[in-house]
Parts: structure tokens; sequence; C-alpha cells
């Protein structure tokens, strides 16, 4: 991404602030440094700073924490990142209370850098008021600044997604989005829309399981004044509203087999005819499709048109569901208490790791759009200072009691060597082998773990 524009100031001891100041230069050519919090609130005054990479210890009168809040009380809009030789889940949490944009432990890495920057620029576009997309400035589409829609994903099978999208972003050709109901098929498609030379044009949506055969034919093709019942003025249709945009087909395998025939025709001709009309319009639109379904399935037992699977497969692509990338959920769960608090007007609220913990082990059947839901409800349930377990819907509750009970049950006549070494693995391949994250899950050092994946031969 483009980080030469934002401005950042370091706040730390000369030695470490200096070794920092070399790793953010590659992403930022307005960098300064100072050693004390005193001489940061100076220079925060006087001037503007989009980005604050701070420790959060200091020698002095003004404690860290108090740094934290003086920076809130005077620029409100700038992104503190906290840098700390003395990381702890208490301090994490209270500096995550009062706003902090997010939190490492030295040495903080180039591609931790990086994706503070990347979702800096996501966070800065405007939210959609319906989902998790967001829309990006014509200025930032180019293929160097692709903004995906929605939250950054450090998932292998997510990281392989996007890859895809953004080769095929500038092209015109068709996609297929498959993947779970509640996966974020939707904001793929918006992502492709926004980060394309159509941009500029109409994005239009249409779910073809909502609508009868009917309905979904005027409402993509259009309709004259008494076509039917109801029709009681003319009116466009979605394929020429979105002339020159992008069409997204939401649930494209409950489309009734007639209508599959009708869009295939348009599909190949560039041509629609208004329902009740002998006026032809020559429409060109780039074709997005989602399922929940297994279309090659659905193909080899006739109930979806061969021709059309291929003429919407122009490129195809999986989104794993929320459980298959539990190492996602932390960051989720932080981007969900921070939208869900600003869209409620409350003051931002933590949320505890036991918590956190129940919500890592949970299946996730709705996947993120589940998870959207009951974060907001927890945010409203909360006591307005932290999420606790008490705050987590029954039924999450219920359903993980219920399976952990089966989980225990499996447990009897094993060795704890051999439960440990399973927790470990099974703690390894949630989070993506992320050792930090892994770690903190299982409660042990970083040095114990490797200890024991070496012991293990995991």
């Amino acid at each position: 991404m483009n980080a030469q524009k934002q401005s950042v100031l370091i706040v730390d001891n000369k030695q470490q602030g200096g070794a920092l100041r070399d790793v953010i230069c590659k992403y930022s050519d307005t960098i300064e440094v100072v050693s004390d919090p005193q001489s940061a609130l100076g220079i925060i005054e006087r001037s503007s700073v989009d980005f604050i990479f701070t420790e959060i210890y200091f020698s002095g009168n003004l404690s860290g924490i108090d740094f934290l809040r003086e920076i809130k009380k005077i620029a409100p809009e700038t992104k503190i990142v906290v840098v700390t030789d003395h990381a702890t889940i208490d301090s994490c949490k209270i500096a995550m209370r009062l706003g902090v944009y997010d939190y490492f432990s030295k040495p903080i890495t180039a591609d931790e850098l990086n994706d503070i920057f990347e979702r800096a620029l996501v966070c800065s576009a405007k939210s959609s008021s319906n989902n998790v997309a967001v829309e990006v400035s014509a200025d930032k589409r180019d293929s160097s600044n692709f903004v995906y829609g929605g939250v950054l994903s450090s998932s292998p099978a997510m990281l392989h997604v996007y890859k895809v999208i953004k080769k095929v972003s500038a092209t015109n050709l068709s996609v297929l989005i498959e993947g779970e109901s509640g996966s974020g098929k939707e904001l793929i498609a918006r992502a492709l829309h926004d980060n394309s030379p159509r941009a500029s044009r109409e994005y239009q949506p249409v779910n073809c399981a909502g609508l009868s055969e009917t309905l979904l034919e005027s409402e993509l093709f259009g309709h004259t004044k008494g076509a039917f019942t109801g029709a009681l003025s003319d009116r466009k249709g979605l394929f020429e509203v979105a002339d020159k945009g992008t069409l997204f087909l939401d649930e494209i395998g409950d489309m009734p087999a007639s209508m599959q025939a009708k869009l295939l025709r348009v599909l190949e001709d560039g041509v629609i005819t208004p329902v009740g009309s002998t006026r032809s319009v020559k429409v060109d639109v780039r074709i997005v499709s989602a399922t929940n379904h297994d279309l090659a399935k659905l193909v080899e037992e006739k109930k979806f048109r061969q021709d059309l699977y291929f003429r919407i497969k122009g490129v195809s692509v999986t989104l794993p569901p929320l459980r298959n990338r539990r190492e996602d959920i932390p960051d989720l769960v932080y981007y969900f208490i921070s939208q869900s608090c600003a869209e409620l007007g409350i003051d931002m609220v933590n949320i505890s790791e036991p918590a956190m913990n129940i919500l890592l082990n949970y299946n996730w059947p709705g996947n993120i759009r589940q998870l959207r839901h009951a974060i907001r409800a927890m945010v409203v349930m909360s006591d307005g200072i932290m999420i606790d377990v008490k705050d987590i819907p029954p039924d999450i509750h219920k359903i993980l009691a219920l399976t952990q009970g089966k989980e225990t049950e499996s447990l009897a006549g094993k060795s704890l060597s051999d439960i440990e070494k399973e927790a470990i693995r099974s703690t390894l391949n949630m989070v993506g082998g992320n050792r930090e994250k892994a770690s903190k899950i299982l409660k042990i050092g970083e040095r114990t773990l490797y200890r024991k994946i070496k012991e293990f031969g995991l």
C-alpha cells in the first residue's frame, strides 16, 4: 500500500526508537522520534499526526497509560500503536479499552507493520451501513492499493482468495464465489467492484432465492406498464441500471430453471428485453455470482444448467467457514466491538480473556454474520467497560457446553502427555501455526511451547 502520506511519531528511548524508525521508513517518509511522552505531547499539540508508535512504560511523572489518555484528549483521531518490551495481558486490556489501534510486543515485524497500514486504509474508508464492507475512494483502487471488502485475514485460505480476486478485479471476467451462508461472499463481490475499472458505476446486488420467477425476471430485465398485475408503470431492470457496472447475483444456485435459460441468453448476447416489451436494450454488465450450494453437484443432478455454470464460472473462489480460520476471530471480534460501539454511541469496551476463549472455541455455524450480530448483542449487554462470559448469548453457551461434553468423554483413557500433545496440535492448527497466538491461548510461555513442539515432534 502507499503509506507515504502517513505522518508517524515514535515515542521510545533513542536507541530502540531509531531502530523502529528504520523499519517504518519503508511505509512512511514523514517520521519523527522522541524519547519521552512530554515531548510527544508538545508535537501533537502543534501539528497533526496520523500514527503514534509508543512504548507504554516510561520513567518520569507521566505514566504510559496517562500518556495514552492525553493523546486521546488532544488528538482523538490519531491511531496509537503500542510496541513494548513489557507486554502483559492486563496492560493490553487497558490500552485497548482506551482506544489503542493495536498492541505488539517488541520487536515488531515488517509483516505486522504492513498489516497495520493496510488496515488503516480500510478503516479510513466509509463504513457501509448494512454490512462489514467498506467503500473506498477512486484514488485508492490501483493494483498496489487493493482494498478488500472487510477485515483483512491472516488465514492462508483467505490469503489465497485475496490473491485471486486481486488479479481478476481489473478484468471483465465473471466470478463465482462459493461458501457457506454468512461467510462473506457479498463482501468479496463488493471488493471486486470497488477495485475494478467499473468502480465509479453502479453495483447492484439481487438475491435470486428471495423472489418468485416472475418478480426475478422483472427485477433483472425490467417491465412495461401493465405487463402483469401490479405493474403500474415502466421500470428499468437491474441489468439496465448496472450498465457499465457490476451485477451481483446472490444465491444463484436457487434460480428457477426457466430463469437460468433467460439469464444465459442475456449473458451470451448482452441484450435484455423488459417484460411486456418488444424493445431490446444493449447492456454491458460484469457478473459476479455467489452460492452456498455445490453448483458442480447441482449440474450433475440436472438441477442447474451446465452451460450457465461454465458461463458464470470465469474464475471461482471458495470462502472457508469461520471455524476453519479461527486465527481471524480475535481481530474480527475487536473490529465488530469497535463498529458496534460507534453505531450504538457507546464508549469503547474491551473483552475479557475467558469470553474471548469461548468465542474462539465456538464453531460459528452462521460464520461472520453470526459473529457480528453476537458481538453487537454482547456490547449492548455489557456493563459498558468489559464484555465478559455472562454477556455471551445463551445459545452459544449451550451448544459449546454440549460439544465440550462430548470432547471430555473422548479424553477418558488417554495419557496426560497425549492430551497435552493434542491440545498443542489443535491450537496450532486453529491459529494457522502462529506460535505467539498459540502460546497465549494455551497460557504457556513461547519458550515452553517451542520445547513442547520439539518434544512431541509437531
